[in-house]
């Protein structure tokens, strides 16, 4: 994968994002992650790989403080259009090189953009960076099982998922090792299809 073909890849997919990912089993997953969780008017928040607004959907945003960003402009506009007349930030931007300041926000959400980046480690350095100390991120993905090889059937079609846009081989822990010393994970859980996808709660 390279940003000019995800960008491709994710034009194509725009129109019925939604219809897959914020729907059924994904909706659900999205419910429990952010009705677990609350917001307030004091703390910054950054959405990297915004897509279509999945997210922003399941949470009171007003009066927050959101910044959202997504590298296809095809993705921000559909979550635009969702939100007139409101204060969030939507930015087209790079999640592997942000064009923020070191330690700018309080919490950082990353629903389903490290197993899509081309450079999954840069994305989630990115994350590290721009997060304030005791911060937070909050990270829905799918990830390879802890301690397990993938299988030979996944070795051999993981390269043919990866031109359609993701990756289904991604190592979290192999990500977390290179920040190890800066972070804690504060909760690793089971969302969905047997613990393919988690919740990961980080803090710095």
């Amino acid at each position: 994968m390279n940003n000019k073909w995800n960008k491709a890849v994710y034009k194509i997919w725009s129109p019925i994002y939604d219809n897959f990912f914020n729907s059924g089993s994904f909706l659900n997953s999205r419910k429990i992650i952010f009705q677990e969780k609350s917001f307030n008017s004091e703390q910054k928040i950054l959405f990297v790989g915004v897509g279509t607004g999945a997210d922003l959907e399941l949470i009171n945003h007003y009066g927050l403080d959101i910044t959202a960003i997504d590298y296809s402009p095809e993705m921000l506009n559909k979550a635009k259009d969702k939100f007139t007349n409101n204060s969030i930030k939507f930015l087209e931007m790079d999640a592997q090189q942000m064009n923020f300041m070191d330690e700018q926000f309080d919490i950082v959400v990353g629903s389903l953009i490290l197993s899509v980046v081309p450079n999954a480690n840069k994305c989630f350095d990115e994350m590290v960076r721009v997060l304030k100390k005791d911060g937070e991120i909050i990270i829905f993905d799918k990830f390879s099982p802890k301690g397990k090889k993938p299988s030979l059937f996944k070795k051999t079609i993981r390269p043919v998922i990866k031109v359609l846009g993701t990756d289904i081989g991604l190592n979290f822990e192999e990500l977390f090792e290179t920040q190890k010393t800066k972070l804690r994970i504060k909760e690793d859980a089971p969302i969905m299809f047997n613990g393919m996808y988690r919740k990961i709660v980080i803090t710095k």
